[in-house]
């Protein structure tokens, strides 16, 4: 080769390595781990028939057809095991993986937690994967940069770089509260969905997840401190144990505060708590205004809520409380919501006794002056499902309360003697 080449050969050289930035070094890097993940959903649409006589006589026709969706994931063990959003897999009934090297496999699901926004997946491969470490979220600082990388709109690898705009945000999607969200200006689109958002050092610090589709320049991620825990329920338990408190709250009034002393315009008021719950034993009292849950504010009693809500069984949260003219630092262990809860909230909210029977839940009780004995629930009817979850067991049951706590109302399928029929009840 000539000397002239050679000079050539190692100026273009030179000139890539002064070119590799941080942020190079780390899509090189975490590029490997990320995925395309691909599912279908068979759906089912009913239509009229040409004749309504045809209608009458057999009914309307029912077509099913095949559903594609996308979204990504990252691969956080060599195993195969992969974090993605529970919105991409939710209702799918095949989905598979596009590595980065072009190979594609079948995924089982491991588990998954709507109220999270987290599914775990497994892939099998006879060789170790390339994966990203999980990082820390909760020494993020805003305006430190962070890259998202994903499969937006179906174009696979797309790298988008931007800042920590913001923490700890709560978020609301239709009917869901998310909270204790990342937001950042890197550009999150359908099909981000999750995707790793990572820091400089190329660690996962967040999961991607569009939950505003019409947002511009506005992504949310879940932070990294949140996926572990979520991730570890999930793995072992194939579910998130849903948590329990004990302590009832509500809207701090502007007058209410004043008299309190508490002079600032956010924080929750606590108006009850149970003994013996994980909020006596923290020492939480009644009277107490929430400021805090960890370094995040408290704006509302619903943000407290949702932010206890998803709290997992067994990991601490830190509470900073104002009593008296004082900031206290109370630290609460929520523990996995007990059975007899279950039956309480369900007396308290919807006016129901129930027992398990053959094919569902029987009432046995319905509490005067409550909506369920104003549209005529009596003792003897039995609850086949709850929010389309089929309840016949007790613990089908206590699984589709838990999982209906944060709503405002709930759709029972109830049968009496030999017919059936639905009914809305605010919860």
């Amino acid at each position: 080769m000539s000397p002239a080449l050679l000079l050539a050969l190692s100026l273009v050289t030179g000139d890539l390595e002064s070119r590799r930035s941080p942020l190079v070094k780390v899509v090189d890097a975490a590029s490997p781990a990320v995925v395309y993940v691909g599912t279908v959903q068979v759906v089912e649409t009913r239509f009229r028939r040409r004749s309504p006589f045809d209608d009458f006589f057999y009914g309307p026709q029912e077509e099913r057809r095949a559903v594609e969706g996308l979204g990504s994931g990252v691969i956080i063990d060599p195993a195969g095991l992969i974090v993605t959003n529970d919105h991409v897999i939710r209702g799918a009934s095949s989905i598979h993986v596009v590595l980065a090297d072009g190979r594609q496999l079948d995924a089982e699901v491991i588990g998954s937690d709507a109220e999270n926004d987290l599914a775990v997946l497994k892939v099998s491969s006879k060789s170790p994967l390339p994966s990203a470490k999980l990082g820390v979220s909760s020494d993020l600082m805003i305006g430190e940069t962070v890259i998202a990388i994903g499969s937006p709109l179906g174009l696979k690898k797309t790298v988008t770089v931007g800042v920590v705009s913001a923490l700890g945000r709560t978020i609301r999607n239709e009917d869901q509260v998310f909270n204790d969200f990342i937001q950042t200006d890197a550009s999150i689109n359908p099909g981000n969905s999750g995707g790793p958002l990572l820091n400089v050092d190329g660690e996962i610090i967040g999961i991607n997840s569009a939950v505003i589709a019409s947002a511009q320049n506005i992504g949310f991620a879940i932070p990294a401190d949140k996926v572990r825990r979520v991730v570890a329920e999930l793995t072992h338990f194939g579910k998130v144990r849903p948590a329990w408190v004990g302590a009832e709250v509500v809207a701090l009034q502007l007058e209410l505060a004043r008299r309190l002393g508490w002079d600032r315009t956010y924080g929750a008021l606590v108006a009850s708590v149970e003994d013996k719950s994980p909020a006596a034993q923290a020492g939480l009292q009644p009277g107490d205004v929430v400021a805090q849950v960890g370094s995040t504010q408290i704006e509302s009693a619903d943000d407290l809520r949702s932010r206890l809500r998803s709290a997992t069984a067994g990991t601490p949260v830190v509470l900073k409380v104002f009593r008296a003219g004082k900031l206290l630092e109370l630290t609460l262990a929520p523990v996995e919501f007990p059975q007899a809860q279950v039956d309480a909230t369900v007396w308290q909210r919807l006016g129901l006794r129930l027992k398990a029977v053959k094919g569902g839940m029987a009432i046995v009780a319905v509490r005067p002056g409550t909506a369920a004995q104003r549209v005529g629930l009596e003792p003897g009817d039995v609850v086949l499902k709850l929010n389309n979850s089929p309840v016949l067991s007790a613990e089908a049951f206590r699984e589709a309360v838990l999982q209906a706590r944060s709503q405002r109302s709930v759709l029972l399928l109830v049968r009496r003697a030999d017919r059936g029929y639905y009914l809305t009840l605010p919860f």
